[in-house]
């Protein structure tokens, strides 16, 4: 009878060790060098066990961070109404939002014609980082007329909300216009931000929000990675 090879054992004792939630779902696995350690074996072929796990889609290495148990995707509806923290509250999830940029500047062409202002004219821009968890499933930039909303930043800043913010600043309800999707791939900031490879595959979405009346209150491009949000497209 052949001989199981060592590497094979250790991916089946790790992949054994996942199934009975010792390491769940978006957990980093022991490093190279430990599972060398326990295993009593070379870091080769610690590696070559890592590989078949990932092969099987158990793990996702992050580069310069380790590896990681794969998380089930996350189902996301993209509908009349995309509120981010409904939509992974439904979902089971633990939503929480990272702010990276708040700041105000002229709007460009694309954003002018999304919220029917004119090229140059100045709005808040909010990017930040989605969690799921405490995992980022994407990156986000939202754009607002900042003659039309003149302290939504502070309110942003202090709620970590758009659908709060908005509210404080007299928009009650808004709904999704259109909403565009494209297939992308990471660029190295991006990468680095999600804590995938550059390259990955990841989905953006490029919406437009307005209000009860019809009018813009806000343009925004989300990108999620590929393998951690599944988009849901609402009728």
């Amino acid at each position: 009878m052949p001989k199981t090879p060592v590497w094979k054992s250790i991916a089946t004792a790790l992949t054994s060790e996942i199934a009975a939630g010792h390491y769940r779902p978006g957990d980093k696995l022991p490093t190279e060098a430990e599972l060398s350690a326990r295993f009593g074996v070379n870091r080769h072929t610690v590696r070559r066990a890592l590989q078949d796990m990932q092969e099987r889609g158990l793990t996702h290495a992050r580069r310069g961070s380790g590896v990681f148990v794969m998380a089930e995707p996350t189902d996301y509806p993209i509908g009349k109404r995309v509120r981010f923290h409904q939509n992974l509250e439904a979902a089971g999830r633990m939503p929480a939002k990272r702010i990276l940029t708040l700041q105000t500047r002229p709007c460009d062409r694309d954003e002018a014609e999304a919220l029917q202002l004119k090229p140059g004219d100045p709005v808040h821009v909010y990017e930040g980082l989605s969690l799921a968890d405490n995992v980022a499933v994407a990156i986000f930039r939202s754009v607002f007329s900042a003659d039309r909303f003149p302290d939504l930043l502070e309110d942003l800043d202090h709620m970590g909300s758009v659908t709060r913010a908005l509210a404080a600043v007299g928009v009650k309800d808004y709904t999704r216009a259109s909403t565009r999707l494209t297939a992308k791939t990471a660029t190295a900031t991006q990468a680095l931000h999600l804590n995938i490879s550059e390259g990955a595959p990841i989905l953006r979405t490029v919406g437009i929000n307005v209000d009860t009346d019809g009018c813009p209150v806000e343009y925004g491009h989300t990108w999620f990675v590929g393998d951690r949000i599944t988009l849901v497209v609402e009728g």
